[in-house]
């Protein structure tokens, strides 16, 4: 499989170069804004993974629908206007969509729905992520769709509280916190407490390197060749959906 790469002179960017040819694809273009780089992809493209920053994603979906060809987007921090360029995209060619493409953080979607729904509103849920001092946007994509699932296991809206200061009061019961630090290399620390009133209960996850976020984009990719269009996730590539 021929493919694109934007973003390719990032940490991820360099890493999905690297691991695409065991993933047997090839790269073909590797797109960025840094010199040297490529600045489009060439005729006979079949995929683009997208790990740039999110006002260049619009243009990327838009030109990968031209093409007919699927797109993984890793890019996190949308706006809600570029959000719905790429659910338009999506209409028409596979997309597949995640803040994080490592097995084990798409398992840990699922236990923290699972503990969720099993453990209820009697627990406070606080979730926590650590990632480097380059990070540009929080709380990290991660973060936020383990809130969402801890929401979906409560069948509660994701309406969430970001970080707490001052008078803030007791914290009221249901509530959802997300949390974000940086500092340092960290790669990715992520977080989910339910704290009871006798217990606390912690599912963490900590990225020793970006290999597996890379080979689940490059799965995802190759999943996504000859689907029909839609929005997916990791869950869909994974089997868990």
């Amino acid at each position: 499989m021929k493919i694109a790469i934007n973003g390719a002179a990032g940490r991820m960017g360099k890493m999905l170069v690297s691991l695409a040819k065991d993933a047997g694809m090839e790269v073909i273009a590797r797109v960025d804004i840094a010199e040297g780089y490529d600045s489009v992809w060439p005729e006979g493209t079949e995929g683009v993974i997208d790990f740039s920053y999110h006002t260049a994603t619009p243009a990327t979906v838009e030109e990968a629908v031209k093409r007919n060809i699927p797109c993984v987007i890793g890019t996190t921090g949308l706006t809600a206007e570029e959000q719905e360029i790429v659910n338009k995209a999506a209409e028409k060619i596979p997309v597949v969509q995640s803040g994080n493409y490592s097995l084990g953080i798409n398992f840990l979607l699922e236990m923290a729905r699972k503990a969720a729904e099993v453990l209820g509103k009697e627990y406070d849920v606080e979730v926590v992520e650590m990632h480097h001092k380059h990070k540009k946007d929080a709380p990290s994509g991660t973060a936020l769709m383990l809130a969402k699932s801890v929401a979906e296991g409560r069948g509660v809206a994701p309406d969430f509280v970001y970080g707490r200061s001052g008078e803030v009061g007791e914290r009221p019961a249901g509530e959802i916190a997300v949390h974000a630090l940086r500092g340092g290399s960290v790669v990715g620390d992520h977080t989910v407490m339910f704290a009871g009133d006798v217990e606390r209960v912690e599912l963490v996850h900590k990225a020793q390197g970006r290999e597996a976020f890379a080979a689940g984009a490059l799965k995802a990719l190759g999943w996504a060749k000859g689907r029909a269009p839609g929005m997916y996730t990791m869950r869909d590539v994974l089997g868990f959906a």
